[in-house]
């Protein structure tokens, strides 16, 4: 925490302060004649030295020739000067306030919304860009998508509509377009990629980019698949490339970079097609059995599993006792997670976004990724659970297990990072509020592509490959039940549902406990006393 005490102002240059010397008057002085040559500060040359000019704080120095005048202290000096020296006399508050805007969402003074917020949401405009065969003779069209917004420059957003049963001043609640369902994003993608209509298939002709899907996990079991459709080649003749395109395959969370692959950060774990490595931290390192690779044709599944966030939150919060503390809470009560959005409905090519705030990369995980001797701040001590830095702290007992073509080869990463605040953070926001939940953190399914390699995802029900009983057994986990992706879909709807009605009631009570007459608020806008229109967002396709 930065200090109250105010930075001394500045006087002169540096080497007239380090002097002793005093800043110039308006007026030129003479030098009297009582100066010698004697050194202002001793030093080891001249140990006897008495200096003529006493040094003197910037805040001391006066000009010459004019009377030193009593300088008062600004009231946060004044302020630290007690803490220091009368913190014994000093009685603080039992029950120091917070600020207002530490209780709830913030609030924002909107527009009553126009006719066509009302309507669906629609998706992307699609184009057709290319057609490609994949390893079983199938023609894949893919599409460039445009008409809507990315997810970039710190911003995170999730489709609206304005709802007439939302009777106070905020109007808005969260919304998903078509295609309906779990699938990859095409607003969490970096920018030059290809979908199909169903945002299921994915590729690009330009150097590595990543897409997240439109759905997280953030505790239990779950799994997914996906199947390599262009990318090294199976039986490749003499005539032909090696490959047409590369893929990797992983989880990544919010604070991952779309313009690097999966694994380039310590925000994502990835799998590269080239000799199965498996890579985080832009590290690979040997995982597949020597020759084998990922080839055209494979189905890659992928499980994780993630503590429940009762334990979750006591390792980031820094309570977690490994000696108690256990992942097995099914006796406890439930308790739900503080769930806090702060957001604002905007506008981008006739469509309706809330814009939120997104989390960014921290300091210690940067340097984690990034060792440089230069760094003074760069902790030594390895990541687990009870670092005593939030972002260096993991999930115990949390794993991402691999399969291919359904058979098991292996668990390349377990102990995760946690990722629910404060190990996580958003940009500081008006009030000095940080650190908050929104809802969106967790590991989401991710998957690069690489100059022509694409890739086409599975959530479930209806896998390729189900997992046998034996190998979804086979440690203490057996007693958690390995679900689809798609379930968690469901829950996050359900999960937004709850939280707009939550947001609706709080807003509500916070206009006194009254519905808002929209009629009369038309009627105040119309004769120019009211509120300006929600601001229209520009983004370069």
């Amino acid at each position: 925490m930065a200090s109250s005490a105010p930075s001394p102002q500045r006087e002169g240059t540096a080497s007239a302060q380090l002097n002793g010397a005093v800043p110039p008057s308006s007026i030129p002085q003479k030098r009297t004649l009582e100066d010698d040559h004697t050194p202002a500060v001793p030093s080891p040359l001249n140990p006897e030295a008495k200096p003529k000019v006493q040094f003197q704080a910037p805040e001391e120095a006066q000009p010459m020739g004019r009377e030193k005048r009593a300088k008062k202290d600004s009231l946060k000096k004044r302020e630290s000067k007690a803490t220091s020296s009368d913190s014994a006399r000093a009685t603080p508050d039992p029950k120091p306030k917070e600020p207002p805007e530490q209780l709830g969402p913030i609030r924002y003074r909107l527009p009553p919304p126009k006719p066509s917020d009302f309507e669906l949401p629609r998706g992307p405009v699609f184009s057709s860009h290319h057609e490609v065969q994949d390893s079983e003779g199938r023609t894949i069209e893919f599409f460039e998508t445009s008409d809507h917004v990315y997810n970039k420059k710190n911003f995170h957003y999730t489709h609206c509509i304005a709802d007439p049963a939302f009777r106070s001043s905020f109007y808005y609640r969260q919304t998903e377009p078509p295609p309906y369902g779990p699938h990859m994003s095409f607003e969490d993608a970096a920018s030059h990629m290809f979908f199909d209509r169903e945002g299921k298939h994915v590729t690009t002709e330009k150097g590595y980019r990543m897409s997240r899907a439109n759905v997280a996990v953030r505790e239990g079991r779950w799994f997914w698949e996906c199947k390599v459709t262009r990318g090294i080649l199976r039986n490749r003749r003499e005539d032909e490339m090696e490959s047409h395109g590369h893929v990797r395959i992983g989880f990544a969370r919010r604070e991952a970079s779309l313009d690097a692959p999966v694994g380039f950060d310590a925000y994502s774990y990835g799998l590269r097609d080239i000799s199965g490595q498996k890579v985080h931290m832009s590290r690979p390192k040997p995982f597949f059995p020597p020759g084998e690779e990922i080839r055209e044709g494979d189905v890659i599944g992928l499980e994780i599993y993630l503590p429940s966030e009762r334990l979750h939150r006591k390792i980031v919060q820094g309570t977690y006792n490994p000696a108690v503390d256990h992942d097995d809470d099914s006796d406890l009560p439930p308790e739900a997670p503080n769930i806090v959005r702060d957001r604002i409905p905007i506008r981008f090519k006739q469509h309706i976004y809330f814009e939120k705030i997104d989390y960014h990369t921290t300091k210690e995980l940067e340097e984690l990724h990034n060792p440089s001797p230069m760094s003074t701040t760069h902790n030594t001590e390895p990541p687990h659970p009870n670092h005593p830095v939030p972002a260096m702290r993991t999930l115990p007992g949390s794993y991402i297990k691999v399969y291919k073509n359904g058979k098991l080869m292996g668990t390349p990463w377990t102990d995760l990072f946690a990722f629910l605040p404060p190990a996580s953070k958003q940009a500081q926001q008006s009030g000095g509020r940080e650190a908050l939940d929104d809802g969106s953190l967790g590991y989401y399914p991710a998957v690069s592509v690489f100059r022509g390699g694409a890739v086409e995802v599975n959530f479930g029900p209806d896998f390729w490959f189900p997992i046998s009983e034996e190998d979804a057994a086979t440690d203490g986990t057996k007693t958690k039940r390995l679900r689809p992706i798609c379930e968690r879909y469901d829950e996050q709807i359900v999960e937004d549902i709850v939280y707009d009605i939550i947001d609706e009631v709080d807003f509500w009570m916070q206009d006194g406990g009254k519905d808002i007459d929209r009629g009369r608020d038309e009627k105040a806008e119309t004769a120019g006393a009211g509120r300006e229109e929600i601001k229209e967002l520009f983004q370069d396709d």
